[in-house]
């Protein structure tokens, strides 16, 4: 991501400043979680997606600040309602805001993030942004819902999977392109080339998340933890509509019946490599990346659309 921080180096520390500014309160508790959630932040891809996508359309406006901090503030509000829902006491090495302030200031914290990017948008009649940004969050809302009451039947065709990441990951990532766009472009047209460039990416990233279940790396989270929570993701999905019918009941088994043994789950893993469900998975990750990569190349060739590319490429090659 060198050349992509080199693009926006002023901007990404406008922003931060931006981005303090919006999260602060009138309550000391409010600021002390606040401050909290802004030293934890992580490695910024999305604000990022949002400030060169903008500034492929023209100079970065206050606007694009908006929209940046906008994504960033529902970004976190989900993932703080995500660490209640999992009862996750750990985000990005941190403890989680229930594990330090319980489930109940948890939940009002990430309604007060989200009310203070909607304020953001209608303060200052980002209404475009704010409609972009509306529909991303009501897409990853379906999606999550849509993960659950899949999940118990352990029975999802590989459409539905698309469906669901599209929702709950991509959905984000698109408006975070879209929402830049808007700030710069005039062109409709382009917006939406951008915010389908975005979804692409969000799709690649998502298989990438799943992927990192099957591998050995220290990432944050256990190997294995997908199939803990009974989550068919890519990978096993390929695996499960692949293999003998014996192998799929024995699998189906184990998520249902044995997802805490570690011995079963390591089998399932294997299964999994054995069958050619991590190659498969790899070979679709590769084909949104390169498919966001073609809808890029619509657009002049400039240092600026390079860091992009650069960001794109990113997400499919990173090791967390």
């Amino acid at each position: 991501m060198n050349l992509a921080k080199k693009v926006i180096l002023k901007e990404l520390e406008l922003f931060e400043i931006h981005f303090r500014d919006a999260v602060r309160s009138r309550v000391a508790l409010l600021d002390r979680i606040m401050e909290y959630i802004v030293k934890r932040k992580g490695k910024q891809i999305r604000p990022m997606f949002v400030l060169l996508c903008a500034k492929l359309g023209g100079p970065i406006s206050e606007s694009s600040f908006r929209a940046a901090s906008l994504v960033e503030l529902l970004h976190t509000a989900t993932l703080v309602h995500d660490d209640v829902v999992d009862e996750a006491d750990e985000r990005r090495g941190f403890f989680s805001i229930n594990a330090l302030w319980k489930n109940k200031i948890a939940v009002l914290v990430g309604d007060y993030l989200l009310s203070k990017g909607l304020l953001l948008s209608l303060n200052n009649q980002d209404h475009q942004i704010l409609q972009i940004l509306s529909e991303a969050v009501k897409l990853m809302s379906e999606g999550e819902l849509l993960q659950i009451e899949k999940s118990r039947k352990l029975n999802l065709d590989e459409s539905v999977y698309y469906e669901i990441i599209n929702g709950k990951t991509a959905s984000l990532l698109a408006s975070a392109c879209a929402a830049g766009a808007c700030s710069t472009f005039n062109d409709q047209e382009k917006i939406e080339q951008l915010r389908l460039f975005g979804e692409k990416v969000g799709m690649a990233f998502q298989i990438k998340d799943d992927l990192f279940d099957y591998g050995n790396s220290d990432i944050g989270k256990p190997t294995g933890n997908d199939i803990k929570e009974k989550k068919l993701t890519l990978p096993l999905i390929y695996t499960l509509n692949n293999c003998d019918l014996s192998i799929k009941k024995k699998i189906i088994y184990i998520i249902k019946n044995q997802n805490t043994n570690k011995d079963k789950v390591d089998y399932v893993i294997n299964q999994v490599k054995i069958l050619g469900g991590i190659d498969y998975a790899e070979k679709k990750m590769f084909t949104f990346r390169d498919e966001a990569l073609d809808i890029l190349h619509c657009f002049d060739d400039t240092e600026v659309r390079q860091a992009l590319e650069e960001l794109v490429r990113y997400t499919t090659d990173r090791k967390y």
